[in-house]
């Protein structure tokens, strides 16, 4: 009896770690020395309530001459975000600290780095458009996408 109750405890766990991680969503994005992100839009799965973004750099160059980040806004706040990112400076990434119009974002990395930032969907509306882009100085302008909510 004690074996079958061990079966239906474990049995139950992992079915609770399996829904417990069924809303979590995760989304890949590379940078490159060429100031290019390699998707020029990211989509959220429906039923997400949490999203992992993971920034590569595949470039080679360092942080200092060529530094990527991927910044989350409105799409009507991402240019002020931006130009005010740059006065942060490199020890915040290039974001204002506590800009509430930055919704997520990562820091910089330079190349062959990786970075991964996790946040909730909670706040973010369907029916509004969301921009991602690296705040690094100079870079918005290029390197930007859309970031669309599936519903």
């Amino acid at each position: 009896m004690p074996t079958l109750i061990k079966f239906v405890a474990a049995t139950l766990m992992l079915s609770f770690s399996a829904f417990a991680s069924a809303n979590t969503c995760q989304l890949d994005i590379n940078a490159t020395d060429a100031m290019q992100f390699d998707k020029k839009e990211l989509t959220l799965p429906v039923g997400c309530t949490e999203v992992t973004l993971n920034l590569h750099h595949a470039g080679t160059l360092p942080k200092t001459a060529m530094g990527h980040n991927w910044v989350l806004t409105e799409t009507a706040n991402m240019s002020a975000v931006a130009n005010e990112g740059m006065a942060a400076g490199a020890a915040n990434s290039y974001v204002k600290t506590d800009d509430p119009r930055v919704l997520a974002h990562t820091d910089i990395i330079g190349g062959g780095e990786s970075t991964s930032i996790t946040f909730s969907t909670a706040d973010l509306d369907p029916a509004k458009q969301y921009s991602f882009f690296c705040s690094f100085p100079g870079h918005w302008a290029i390197m930007q996408g859309q970031f669309v909510i599936a519903s």
